[in-house]
This record gives C-alpha cells, sequence and structure tokens, in this order.
C-alpha cells in the first residue's frame, strides 16, 4: 500500500482526548498524549514530498480537526472539513463516565437497527459516512486522500467495505489513534485497524503493508 497512491484512501481515527464532563463531546480537544502521537506521525508525513498529491478530509469535531491540521501542513495541504463524517450522534445522553460508556457503546453496536438511548442509529451513520466518503472521493479524483474521524463510525465504515455485519469485534483498539486503508476504485480494505505508529512499518518510506 503506497500512501501518496491517488488510488489509497487512508482512514485516521483521533488519538486520546481530555475528557471533560463539562464540555460537549464534539469540542473535545486532544490531550498532550494524543497531540504527541499527532505530531510524531507529522514528521513521518512531512518526509513523503507529497506536496499537491493528497488531500486531507477531517470531520468539522475539534479532536478530529486537531489530529488532521498537523498533517495537512506537513503534506502542504488544507484542511477540508466534512460535517458527515462526524461521529455517531450521542447527544441524547451527552457525556457518559467509562463504565456506562461502554456498555451504551456496546448496545449501539449489537443493535444496529435501534436507537438505543436516543443515540443515532449504527445503520444511518453507516450509510451517511459511506454518502460522505462517496463524495469526497469524487471531490478529489486525482490526490490520495487522508482521512481523519472518530472510531465508531470508522468502524462501521470498514463493516460495510469489508461487507461484513455490524459488530462490535471490529471496533478499533482503545485508546484511538488508530488506521486502516483501503483502495478507492475496488471499496476492498487492505486490512483491519492497527495503530498510527504502525502505518510505516514493512516498506519504503510511504508504503505499509496492511
Amino acid at each position: 500500500m503506497n500512501i501518496g497512491d491517488p488510488g489509497t484512501v487512508l482512514y485516521i481515527s483521533h488519538p486520546q482526548v481530555t475528557v471533560d464532563a463539562t464540555v460537549a463531546v464534539p469540542d473535545w480537544g486532544l490531550s498532550d498524549v494524543g497531540a504527541l502521537r499527532v505530531a510524531e506521525l507529522a514528521q513521518r508525513f512531512a518526509r513523503l514530498q507529497l506536496a499537491g498529491k493528497a488531500a486531507v478530509i477531517s470531520s468539522a469535531e475539534r479532536k478530529a480537526v486537531e489530529t488532521a491540521a498537523p498533517l495537512a501542513a506537513a503534506l502542504g495541504a488544507a484542511v477540508d472539513q466534512r460535517r458527515g463524517l462526524h461521529e455517531n450522534d450521542r447527544t441524547s445522553t451527552g457525556y457518559l463516565p467509562a463504565a456506562a460508556f461502554e456498555a451504551q457503546a456496546d448496545a449501539f453496536f449489537a443493535s444496529p437497527l435501534q436507537s438505543v438511548r436516543g443515540w443515532e442509529r449504527a445503520v444511518d451513520a453507516q450509510d451517511r459516512i459511506l454518502r460522505e466518503i462517496c463524495a469526497l472521493e469524487a471531490d478529489h479524483p486525482d490526490s490520495a486522500l487522508i482521512v481523519c474521524g472518530h472510531g465508531a463510525v470508522g468502524t462501521l465504515l470498514f463493516c460495510s467495505l469489508a461487507g461484513v455485519e455490524i459488530d462490535r469485534r471490529w471496533d478499533q483498539p482503545a485508546g484511538g489513534g488508530n488506521w486502516f486503508a483501503f483502495d478507492r476504485f475496488s471499496g476492498k480494505p487492505f486490512g483491519h485497524w492497527a495503530p498510527i505508529e504502525t502505518l510505516f512499518e514493512g516498506g519504503a518510506m510511504g508504503c505499509g503493508n496492511l
């Protein structure tokens, strides 16, 4: 897989955030750990010499934008913000403590046709992100695509591309800051989620075997 290939779409989930129960979840920013992980990834991207060859697209949520911005700067690109890439809508419950959130997330993936406690249905979130991915591919036909988003909708995207049922077994590893990539022409994933630190493993600079 070549990161600079226009046929490649790289999807990156934001890494660790600063959890603040007094702030709306979409407005959470990256924690120091999350920001450091992104900065280290940006340094690697800067070596790729992809100026003018890659488009960086982000959810409009703060944590995704803070993931995308350093990568875009390293690649000499602007960030194309897309509201349709946002995380599954959880405004009905707002902030949930860790244990309660995990139980709610389990229910979200286990009942994709139902709205669990008012959350956006998994099937609706999946349809939404698929539409947005198709739109951004059409808007950036000649560029390698780097999409910065979120874990749950990213997993729903992966499930659709891989042709598997929605199930949390396909969810990203804990902590965020993971990636997978797919071929924009066939729509087939090259592999499953892996930490962003593995992105440049397995070959020459700019390539990684999934």
